[in-house]
């Protein structure tokens, strides 16, 4: 029974959450609503496998009932002696194994369209740092940044807290972006749930990733890996904009920031 009560309140969260949501909200249930076309097949996949957990669950749920109505005592005084059945050992035998193949098809394809980066028209590469995340704009003249936590003090209203960066990761709508991870200490990992994207940071190496948001607004993430102290406190903020403002931006960001002065390990 609580199986059946956690799954149906899952598709109910999945529902009814709040729209447009690009951080957590209070009581919220279920997934953020979906950024990018990843989160979308998500989501969907989660409803899918709800479903079935919910179906079976009902169904085992109905033969318990059945089997202590049938063969209560006062119902059936003599017990049977039976010890097999081959029809049956068959059937439960090879009905979950068709269970597992309709669910295993549709989770491969996924899996794959997540792992296989398209063609992207921009490069973005996070570092991991202990505590805070540093980007890189290969594409767009190279130019770095750090982004870390404003302080709880100096939150204007609006901004959510432990959630907002001092800069912000700006991208442009409609556009594949390849994402890039790597760390210069500890395994980080960058996460952003309406994007579907959670990747580890780690130390020596680059892991790629790829994103496509659908439309403007301003997404949260945090790091989503163990990293010490002040895990808790290494968010990630993303600003989707329209291409025009994007290339505005980018010739601002020039200015403003320094060029990068690390080793590009993108480009080894």
């Amino acid at each position: 029974m609580p199986v059946i009560l956690f799954s149906l309140l899952a598709l109910l969260g999945i529902a009814v959450g709040p729209a447009h949501a690009a951080e957590p909200q209070p009581w919220q249930m279920g997934f953020q609503p979906a950024a990018t076309p990843v989160m979308e097949r998500l989501e969907s996949f989660n409803t899918f496998l709800s479903w079935v957990i919910s179906l079976i669950a009902i169904f085992v749920l109905l033969l318990l009932v059945y089997v202590c109505y049938r063969f209560a005592a006062k119902r059936h005084p003599t017990p049977s002696r039976r010890t097999h059945n081959t029809l049956l050992e068959i059937a439960w035998t090879t009905v979950p194994v068709l269970i597992l193949v309709v669910i295993a098809i549709p989770s491969f394809k996924l899996l794959y369209y997540q792992d296989v980066v398209p063609d992207a028209q921009l490069t973005l590469k996070a570092i991991g740092h202990q505590w805070y995340w540093s980007y890189e704009y290969p594409d767009n003249g190279d130019f770095t940044f750090d982004a870390n936590l404003v302080a709880d003090a100096d939150l204007k209203p609006g901004q959510p807290r432990l959630l907002t960066t001092d800069n912000t990761v700006v991208v442009p709508v409609d556009t594949t972006v390849r994402l890039l991870t790597t760390a210069t200490d500890v395994i980080h990992s960058w996460a952003v749930p309406s994007f579907g994207v959670k990747i580890d940071a780690i130390p020596g190496r680059i892991n790629e990733s790829w994103f496509r948001i659908l439309r403007p607004g301003i997404y949260y993430g945090q790091c989503s890996e163990l990293c010490g102290d002040l895990h808790g406190f290494m968010p990630i903020m993303v600003k989707a904009v329209p291409k025009d403002e994007f290339k505005t931006w980018v010739e601002q960001a020039k200015k403003q920031f320094a060029q990068s002065g690390t080793i590009d390990l993108a480009r080894r």
